[in-house]
């Protein structure tokens, strides 16, 4: 039901004189609306055309909803709540920014996803790592994340992009975040850093992330009482909010960072002064912060994998469900979500731990595993969707294990993605972002500007902005996206910027689901690697990919299902190897050719330049994959037959995959530095060229028969158990 807008009107006024109108805002106290006006205050000072005046109101209706309306010279924002009003504005600012104000058609608007959240492995500090710490970009991070600049930036970022959920995931936040009354010695004043050089020694388990030797040789980034940073998480969730943000704080379970050794702390499950300090610390976590909207827990990594699933989640409700439940004795209309993840544990258990859980109590998912550039319609969520209980709804983790260095976008993927999602019965809401490395500043960059480091969200803003725009409002077409692309770089083809981001974007997808890893420290496309230390592989050679497997409900064929069904004149019903090279060659060709068109103006625009180098290193690194996949099946295929011509035909397309490498390398390592990342080690493109080289020989010492197909294939992780 539609109410006149009179119940809370908040009304922007721009008068239409000039472009560089003043925007007036009644009543000054609605931070959304400020946060709207200020963009369109913003966009109209750059303005061709003349503003008209803009009006934004709230009548209550559906959340985040909003309605455009033309009037004459006037254009009328009408939000379902301030939230939807701020889109609303959000709109507005863009449409002058594009130049298509005059054009802005009458619409109402809803999100297609309720809830569009990123995931942020935050380092808080050296004594209270999250999953990511073990890298260069999280030991980067951690004096950022305690500046208020971070925070006003990264948050206007998601607002734009229309995101509204931040979690934060720490193994063991506690102590960076609440006083404890009856463990007073756990709260950590300062932030530290270690300044011993870490190496790709660290466990995959969270175990061991603070050594003895880090501590000692360590540095203070920032001095700051727990009271003062107390202070300074409640400002940031307040600035969320003011940007119809919630965030939600995740942790694994049982780490005791911080705090082991401390009243008698330690990891250990059966330690009731462990369990009294989790309950305590979950309390202060609630009551601390007013704003927080939730958290999010996890059966794993620190407690033992083959642990009865029962045991667990006793030991999760008698630590944080028996906490929430302390904490909103007095709050008792206070609705503080619980998320539990579907990680080493099963439905039924978490459901009889937590069935006095007095408020919103959701899954989470693992919905493409580590890799969400796969395919568009992952599989891995079917026996959750059959097996969900009644009623109740999971979260989905969106992972981005597959892209950390370039600038990228294809809306096209991201639309059938977001559409494929399983609907809001179902579904509650996503939080994308990766394990691997660090969604704070980006470090990578060799020659940096002055000043400030960009975020990932400002460097990656395209997309950044396809994904949450997306995820609001599938139905908005590619034209859409190239508009926003003519605006920000005008003296170039938008249409070329477009096909070139759209095509490069197009190689992760395409290599992923042809080669199957399915965390990501079994699989990185950027370097072909794996951790060194996941079955000892590092580097992925041709014999790698003769023997690996596709992505499970890609329908693809892995090499050797494809030489066998070749071998006995079977129907190919599947995509073949041979496909994938030829889709990954045409993307590569289809790139080089936008970029011809691009080249000469981006060197009078520093922004342009660099996404012209990422879609040529993107577009490389697909001839790359192209020619080693040729090569892999012309070698499988002498491996069946002997015939020298395969392999001749193997070793050219290998000499191929060598040099389209060292193209990628040199691009890649001109503006980028090599990186150490806590899931897959030291990686550098350069150093590869050894590995790749190896290739060469590999195919060259082939003998026939060597292959043996015993039709098994590393498997894929288990997300969902009844």
């Amino acid at each position: 039901m539609i109410h006149p807008p009179t119940i809370l009107s908040l009304i922007i006024l721009a008068l239409a004189l000039p472009a560089h109108a003043a925007v007036n805002r009644q009543p000054a106290d609605s931070a959304p609306l400020k946060f709207a006006a200020t963009e369109i205050e913003r966009a109209a000072k750059d303005a061709k055309q003349p503003v008209p005046d803009v009006t934004l109101s709230v009548t209550p209706d559906a959340a985040q909803s909003y309605r455009i309306e033309r009037e004459g010279a006037k254009v009328r924002v009408i939000g379902g709540d301030a939230a939807g009003a701020m889109y609303g504005g959000l709109d507005i600012a863009e449409a002058i920014r594009t130049d298509t104000l005059n054009t802005l058609k009458d619409s109402e608007n809803k999100p297609h996803i309720e809830k569009r959240g990123i995931k942020f492995n935050i380092p808080l500090d050296l004594r209270t790592p999250s999953y990511t710490d073990s890298s260069d970009a999280a030991q980067a991070n951690i004096p950022e994340v305690w500046e208020r600049e971070f925070w006003i930036d990264y948050l206007d970022a998601m607002a734009r992009h229309r995101y509204n959920v931040l979690s934060l995931w720490s193994l063991h936040p506690f102590p960076s975040m609440v006083k404890v009354p009856e463990f007073p010695e756990v709260a950590l004043d300062d932030v530290w850093r270690t300044k011993a050089k870490l190496d790709d020694s660290f466990s995959f388990s969270g175990k061991g992330f603070v050594r003895d030797e880090m501590l000692a040789n360590h540095e203070v980034v920032k001095k700051i009482t727990m009271d003062e940073k107390i202070e300074f998480w409640r400002w940031v969730m307040q600035q969320a909010a003011d940007r119809g943000i919630t965030i939600y704080v995740f942790t694994w379970n049982v780490f005791t960072y911080g705090a082991e050794g401390k009243h008698g702390i330690t990891d250990d499950l059966g330690n009731d002064i462990t369990k009294a300090y989790f309950r305590a610390s979950v309390r202060e976590m609630v009551k601390t912060y007013p704003l927080l909207a939730g958290m999010g827990i996890t059966a794993g990594e620190g407690m033992p994998h083959d642990m009865d699933s029962k045991v667990k989640e006793r030991w999760l409700w008698d630590t944080y469900g028996e906490g929430v439940r302390d904490a909103l004795k007095n709050e008792p209309k206070r609705d503080f979500n619980m998320i539990h993840r579907f990680h080493w544990t099963a439905q039924s258990d978490i459901l009889d731990a937590f069935k006095d859980y007095p408020g919103t109590f959701d899954f989470s998912f693992k919905y493409s595993v580590a890799h969400m550039y796969s395919i568009t319609k992952p599989i891995f969520i079917e026996p959750l969707l059959e097996g969900l209980a009644p009623g109740r709804k999971t979260w989905l983790t969106v992972r981005n294990d597959d892209i950390y260095t370039f600038r990228f976008g294809d809306p096209a993927y991201a639309r059938e993605y977001i559409t494929n999602i399983p609907p809001a019965d179902k579904i509650a809401g996503f939080y994308m972002g990766p394990d691997g490395y660090c969604w704070g500043r980006e470090f990578l960059d060799r020659n940096p500007a002055p000043g400030k480091r960009p975020l990932v969200m400002e460097k990656q803003w395209y997309s950044f902005m396809l994904w949450g725009r997306l995820a609001y409002d599938p139905s908005l077409p590619d034209s859409h996206f190239e508009r926003i692309l003519a605006a920000r770089h005008p003296q170039v083809s938008s249409t070329h910027l477009f096909t070139a981001l759209q095509s490069a974007s197009q190689v992760m997808p395409l290599i992923t689901r042809f080669f199957w890893g399915d965390i990501d420290l079994k699989w990185f496309p950027e370097a072909c690697w794996s951790h060194r230390k996941s079955k000892g592989q590092g580097f992925y050679t041709v014999r790698h990919f003769m023997e690996g497997k596709s992505m499970p409900g890609a329908d693809v064929l892995n090499i050797l299902n494809w030489r066998t069904r070749l071998t006995k004149r079977q129907p190919m019903e599947q995509t073949t190897p041979l496909d994938i090279a030829t889709a990954l060659e045409g993307a590569a060709a289809e790139t080089f050719a936008a970029l011809a068109a691009l080249r000469e103006s981006a060197k009078q625009d520093t922004e342009l330049q660099k996404t012209v180098n990422d879609c040529e290193a993107l577009a490389w690194l697909g001839r790359y994959y192209a020619a080693k996949i040729r090569g892999a099946c012309a070698l499988a295929l002498f491996d069946a037959n002997g015939d020298k011509f395969e392999q001749d035909a193997a070793l050219r397309h290998l000499d191929d995959a060598l040099t389209h490498w060292k193209r990628y390398a040199f691009i890649r390592d001109a503006h980028y530095v090599p990186a150490l990342y806590n899931r897959l080690g030291h990686v550098d493109i350069t150093a590869l060229i050894e590995q790749v080289t190896a290739d060469l020989g590999i195919a060259r010492d082939w003998k026939p028969g060597t292959l043996k197909d015993d039709g098994k294939r590393g498997g894929t992780e288990k997300g969902f158990r009844q």
